[in-house]
């Protein structure tokens, strides 16, 4: 039978290879990936039924079933139909389009090729065919298909290599390792083929990219499985020929895609409040609705029943309440254009064409990769223009995740400066010219360092100077690929060991190759050859690394690298004078957002080190308190050391990074930096990127392991910022944001002072929790700077939340790799940063780009405009349609309450969709209150958005008002006049319809004056769509009422004469240009008095350039930090890579028997079941214990 567990939740995965009839079982899923929503079947129904539950759409749906009831209706139904239509096929179009894109996308995806072992035989498959249990085979830079257990690999020990930027962004490589048992299957297909029946058992399908937990059953044993032996889904094999994976998790199940997240329907914050209004409005039109109806019952029982027995009427409707119940529906259908269809098209439109202008903009186009901008959902907009805080990733996001080897401090000289003639500083460019290093023959031409002392002291062969480069050729995990002759390529475990590897090689000392008992260098050109004796391995207590080493004279060195702060500790007590000049060059360097290390050394006496040996021995082979035995015998021969200098590296920003947070810091939007680095890095690049300055009164670090510890510290900052007897008024933060600040000293006070918060990941995981996030929220919304570090995606998705629920502010997150995919779906906006570090956060984004710096483009230039275009056009849609509708309210209380129509029925249906529908349009694509320049120059103008100010529902409530009231004059002044005007000559003026074309002309006239005076930036598309809106109304209404159409369609268009008769007379003329007068001139007057006695942050602006003749540049250039207070060390290292040196897993070349072996810290000798053999050194040295 079977097994179908689907429908329950997966507890734990069994895997069985080569076997598909038994993991079929299960229904896992397969590996076809589907982000499309929609076939060629189930597009029209499902997409007119999402249609459907928009309340307007169905709103008008029972409008056209209604205007179908004869009894009720006295508009026909194209009336209704015809808008209907059109929204609903646009909207198609646009969703078909989408999830046309999305196919492709899931195509190119699901047909990539993969080599699966089928029936003893490798055969090429497609991805979406791939199966749970299947192995694969993957070559060198092959994407992995699905989630693999590592097999075997072309690589000894069953080492490979991995680059994982599509998860985390990290474009430095990993390791990965088989099981000893697996590895030895090799590249024997007919014993990966016979690999059948043997269980995998693990965790069920989850989204945590850094752990897994199984066990593989062979043979009667059982291995550990951990996530050193997986090959996630998004990896890229890199240095390794081929190897072989069992999938284990497919398709949507994969740790990729579960990391990926649900994804929402996202709404700006104007579409939820435009459904409220709607409501509001439909409650408007039933009061309204009511009223006439009322009306109507009254007038028939008063009035109407004295005509009953003249109009034959039927007797089901001569009842008066019944009379009343059916014009309650006709008002209903009348006034139904007070709820506009056309407007949510009109949006529609709108927001293609901001998008447009997005993907359009040249400055936010990237050459160098050929990236432009791109907007990717067309329905937030105007949210850009609302944000309040920034959630950012670093690596490859704020970074370039490239390190860069700037300056060095030797011997109490500093190096990297660069001087003109008379002895001053000059700042680098891209103009300065390099050091010539054409000396070098194995030079890395891609290195460039500017100051060219250095290089002259190098041939100066001074001895310290060589000693520095020397230490940083030997001190370090890196494995060196020659391709061809001279042309080196080095994988470095971690950037910064690549940065300072590469200094060496340039300035003359070539790490060259190295065995696990050698490293070989190019000294000067000349091949020197250092035993290796011992890694002392890095770790995050110990902060440093060491190597022990013999020279070719036979003279034992001792070589180190880490922070300062642990280093300086540890010096001879000679070196005092040294280290303090060597501080005061560290202090220097990281005031300019430098990465610093301090490098020492030491002479090694023979016999000291032989004894040191016997001791390290005995530790590495006890089984009790190893690490600490290790660790206390690494720190007493990391005693008395000399010290050499210091290496300053510039963890490369990402252009006008600095800039453009200064930039948005003045727009008042908080960036927060959420990223998996450590603490030290984070802190570096938050001064590197003057989220962090010197000048700051605090910066807090919140590191308890426990939830009393991370509380204590949460509430002891929050003292310190608000003052314990000002705890309680700090809760006032959730207050109308309009008054937030402006009452409380309290505030005012964290407005003036500057704190930073910085947490780690353990201590978050304590603050996230439901006790505490109320004081985490209140903290680091009084921080200026908040930066959470090790976090995990997870986390980073949960603060986002966070805000999101407990403060009323638009959120926006940017990213670039899979690890912020769940945070960038969570943010109101995600915006994916596309580069060489990996394309799945732009997949889950919303907007994309290439550089950080176009944020602040994307925000206070097309935002602000795009919130600024549709507020201006919702609140002149809202007012024509008010202006528009409501004449037949107040006609209805002189026509018996009849549901008789003012204007015809082919106004009432072209008033929206022709006449007013292109100039409302070009205001809300074209208009700028100011341009680009100012936008820039000028952050805090972006301001009004943040506080929701030029749409909200007292601006609703008062443009209604002034529609009401133009509705009121256009009906009221042309009534009065009609009452006793005559005609030129002497005949009466007043029927109907010429009473409709005087108010339709009217209000089409008033229409258009009042957008000419709501437009603040006239373009050609301006003029040219008012303009011809008029010609097209006069137009089309002369053309209505012509004879040649009337004897064409005799029964649509009976009125002939009607236009021409009503609009050759002066007194039809003066009352369009009375009401015209009366309608505008209060408008005028009101704006004129406000921007004289209240005005606006943008008026003032504008009042002042003007004076100034030209805008003044605000200061946004970077500010370099001079004092003392450093992040004290950062370096992107992670230990074990010396185990993996010294044992020589990962060397391709057999190592000599005869050999010194040397020692890492990691490298324990496992007696039980001989996972590492005992080198020949160890050996003698046991015999001669």
């Amino acid at each position: 039978t079977k097994l179908n567990f689907s429908s329950t939740l997966e507890e734990e995965r069994h895997v069985r290879a080569n076997d598909r009839d038994y993991n079929e079982r299960f229904s896992y899923a397969d590996n076809r990936i589907k982000t499309a929503k929609y076939n060629v079947f189930t597009f029209l129904p499902i997409n007119l039924f999402e249609q459907f539950q928009r309340f307007a759409n169905a709103y008008f749906l029972v409008l056209l079933i209604l205007q179908l009831i004869p009894e009720i209706s006295s508009l026909s139904w194209f009336t209704t139909i015809v808008p209907l239509v059109l929204v609903l096929a646009i909207t198609a179009v646009k969703d078909a389009t989408d999830d046309y894109f999305r196919h492709k996308s899931d195509q190119q995806v699901n047909t990539r090729q993969s080599q699966v072992l089928i029936k003893g035989k490798l055969q090429n498959e497609k991805w979406m065919n791939v199966r749970v249990g299947d192995i694969i085979k993957l070559e060198n830079n092959q994407f992995v298909a699905a989630d693999l257990l590592l097999l075997s690999s072309s690589e000894p020990y069953g080492l490979c290599y991995i680059e994982t930027a599509e998860l985390d962004g990290e474009t430095n490589l990993k390791v990965r390792q088989a099981l000893t048992v697996t590895s030895d299957l090799g590249d024997d297909v007919a014993k990966l083929a016979d690999f059948n029946g043997k269980e995998v058992i693990c965790e069920p399908p989850n989204n945590k990219l850094d752990k897994f937990t199984g066990t593989l059953y062979w043979k009667d044993n059982k291995y550990p499985l951990d996530n050193e032996k997986m090959l996630l889904r998004g990896c890229v094999l890199r240095n390794t020929e081929w190897c072989f994976g069992l999938v284990i998790f497919a398709g949507l199940q994969t740790k990729l895609m579960q990391n990926c997240g649900r994804t929402t329907f996202k709404r700006t914050s104007i579409d939820k409040l435009m459904n409220t209004l709607v409501l509001w409005i439909f409650g408007f039109l039933i009061c309204m609705g009511i009223i006439l109806a009322i009306g109507n019952t009254i007038w028939e029982q008063k009035v109407g029943s004295n005509f009953w027995e003249y109009l034959q009427w039927k007797e089901l409707t001569i009842n008066a309440v019944f009379s009343g119940f059916l014009t309650f529906w006709s008002y209903v259908i009348i006034l139904n254009t007070v709820v506009p269809i056309s407007l949510y098209v009109s949006v529609e439109v709108l927001r293609l064409g901001h998008s447009y202008f997005i993907n359009w903009d040249r400055r936010m186009y990237y050459s160098r990769k050929d990236t432009p901008a791109e907007a990717r959902t067309t329905t937030l907009n105007e949210e850009l223009g609302q944000v309040e805080f920034i959630f950012s990733d670093k690596t490859g996001t704020l970074t370039q995740n490239i390190m860069v080897f700037n300056k060095c401090s030797i011997n109490g000289k500093t190096y990297g400066d660069v001087y003109d003639e008379f002895g001053h500083k000059v700042d680098i460019t891209e103009k300065t010219p390099c050091v010539d290093f054409s000396f070098n023959p194995l030079m890395d031409r891609k290195f460039r360092f500017h100051d060219s002392s250095l290089v002259e002291a190098i041939k100066l062969e001074e001895p310290l100077v060589q000693e520095f480069f020397r230490l940083l050729a030997l001190c370090h995990t890196v494995m060196p690929e020659e391709r061809n002759e001279g042309e080196l390529v080095y994988q470095a475990q971690s950037p910064d060991e690549g940065a300072l590897v590469t200094a060496a090689r340039n300035f003359g000392f070539v790490f060259r190759s190295r065995t696990p008992e050698t490293i070989t260098l190019y000294e000067m050109g000349q091949a020197v050859t250092y035993q290796l004796l011992a890694i002392l391995d890095f770790n995050n207590v110990r902060k440093r690394m060491s190597v022990i080493v013999r020279n070719p004279k036979g003279q034992l060195k001792l070589y180190s690298k880490g922070a300062d702060t642990i280093l300086f500790d540890r010096l001879d007590p000679s070196n005092e004078e040294l280290m303090f000049t060597t501080s005061e060059h560290l202090n220097e360097f990281a005031g300019e957002g430098l990465r610093t290390l301090a490098l020492v050394y030491k002479d090694l006496d023979e016999d000291v080190f032989d004894e040191w040996m016997k001791k390290l021995l005995f530790a590495s082979t006890t089984l009790e308190n190893r690490e600490e035995k290790l660790g206390a015998l690494y720190e007493e021969i990391e005693q008395g050391m000399l010290l050499l200098g210091a290496t300053a590296i510039e963890d490369k920003l990402q252009e006008g990074v600095p800039e453009t947070i200064a930039c948005l810091t003045l727009a008042n939007i908080k960036i927060w930096v959420l990223t998996g680095d450590k603490l030290e890095t984070a802190m570096n690049i938050g001064y590197s990127c003057n989220i962090l300055r010197d000048d700051m009164n605090e910066v807090f670090i919140i590191s308890g392991h426990t939830m009393l510890e991370v509380q204590q510290e949460l509430r002891t900052a929050k003292e310190r910022i608000v003052g314990p007897s000002k705890d309680k008024i700090s809760r006032g933060l959730d207050m109308e944001k309009t008054e937030l600040y402006s009452s409380d000293s309290v505030f005012e006070e964290t407005i003036i002072a500057e704190y930073a918060l910085i947490i780690n990941g353990h201590s978050l995981a304590h603050a996230l929790e439901a006790d505490l996030e109320q004081i985490l929220v209140d903290v680091a919304c009084l921080c200026k700077t908040v930066i959470c570090c090790r976090v995990t995606p997870l986390q980073k998705a949960l603060v986002v939340e966070l805000i999101k629920r407990h403060k009323r502010a638009v959120t926006l997150a940017i990213g670039d790799g899979a690890n912020d995919v769940s945070m960038i779906k969570t943010a109101h906006i995600g915006v994916g940063i596309s580069g060489q570090e990996g394309m799945q956060a732009v997949l889950a984004s919303d907007y994309s780009f290439a550089q950080f710096r176009y944020l602040q483009r994307l925000l206070l230039v097309h935002g602000r405009w795009s919130y600024h275009r549709m507020c201006n056009f919702l609140c002149y849609f809202f007012y024509k349609n008010f202006a528009f509708t409501l004449v037949h309210f107040w006609y209805g209380f002189l026509c018996g309450f009849s549901a008789q129509t003012v204007y015809d029925q082919w106004f009432i249906t072209l008033f929206n969709i022709v006449y007013t529908s292109l100039p409302v349009l070009a205001m809300g694509l074209f208009d700028q209150d100011v341009n680009e320049q100012y936008s820039l120059r000028y952050p805090n103008l972006y301001r009004p958005g943040q506080l929701n100010q030029l749409f909200n529902k007292r601006k609703f409530f008062t443009c209604t008002l002034q529609g009401v009231c133009t509705s009121f004059i256009l009906f009221f002044i042309s009534y009065g006049a009609f009452m006793t005007a005559v005609r030129d000559d002497g005949a009466h003026i007043s029927d109907q319809q010429a009473f409709a074309v005087t108010i339709a002309t009217s209000l089409v006239i008033v229409s258009s004056v009042q957008i000419g005076l709501d437009t603040n930036y006239w373009t050609a598309v301006n003029h040219f769509f008012i303009w011809g809106s008029l010609a097209v109304y006069f137009a089309i209404l002369f053309a209505m009422h012509s004879d040649g159409i009337f004897t064409i369609f005799p029964n649509q268009f009976p009125f002939i004469g009607t236009a021409r008769n009503s609009l050759n007379q002066k007194i039809v003329w003066l009352v369009i240009l009375l009401t015209t007068v009366v309608c505008i001139m209060p408008m005028v007057a009101v704006r004129f008095i406000k921007a004289d006695l209240y005005p606006t942050q943008t008026v003032r602006l504008l009042q002042q350039a003007t004076r100034r003749q030209g805008p003044q540049e605000q200061n946004l250039r970077r500010v370099r930090r001079t004092s003392s207070r450093r992040s004290a060390y950062a370096f992107a290292h992670q230990q074990g890579y010396g185990e993996l040196i010294t044992s020589g897993k990962n060397m391709k070349v057999p190592t000599s028997s005869t050999s010194t072996y040397p020692l890492s810290s990691q490298h324990l000798i496992t007696i039980f079941n001989h996972e590492y053999t005992i080198p020949k050194y160890l050996k003698l040295k046991l015999t001669w214990i």
